[in-house]
């Protein structure tokens, strides 16, 4: 999972693909540029997680009594993970922050840059079995951290 929300890294040189493709996206935007370069394909999927559902699942976790804890789990596997249960294509997720941000120009995909890993997608079954599903939608949550990085513009973490 992909953790993302306010307070992310938008460093230029060392964030993760949202808020690099936000903060890309949005200087695109203020600058009238009429494209916007997103590395690869942008077929690979990523599974986005938003910080507060991290934080709600953890607080469900912590709240688990032993024998429901127990039920999904056995001594030499007992961990969870935490995500959504869903992908997305980055190309798709660059065109819904290009929604959210307001930016009408197009979408140029790079294939001279790499694409990684063409999936990563959590299995949540058992915290789902256990209760607990993410709450907050990709868009809603897109739209939570732009407005969190304009109210931040000019005063964000730089490493």
């Amino acid at each position: 999972t992909n953790l993302y929300g306010p307070g992310d890294n938008f460093h230029p040189e060392n964030s993760h693909v949202l808020p690099a493709l936000m903060r890309r996206i949005d200087a695109a935007k203020r600058a009238g540029d009429a494209e916007v370069t997103v590395w690869g394909s942008g077929k690979p999927r990523r599974e986005f997680l938003h910080v507060d559902d991290m934080a709600a699942a953890s607080l469900f976790v912590m709240g688990l009594d032993r024998a429901a804890y127990a039920r999904e789990t056995k001594p030499m596997l007992s961990h969870l993970n935490v995500g959504t249960g869903e992908d997305i294509a980055i190309g798709e997720v660059a065109a819904m922050i290009a929604e959210v941000v307001g930016f009408k120009g197009a979408l140029r995909f790079d294939t001279s840059k790499p694409d990684g890993t063409p999936r990563k997608l959590m299995d949540v079954s058992r915290l789902t079995r256990l209760g607990w599903q993410a709450a907050i939608p990709l868009r809603d949550g897109l739209a939570d951290t732009y407005r969190w990085y304009l109210e931040q513009h000019g005063n964000l973490r730089s490493a």
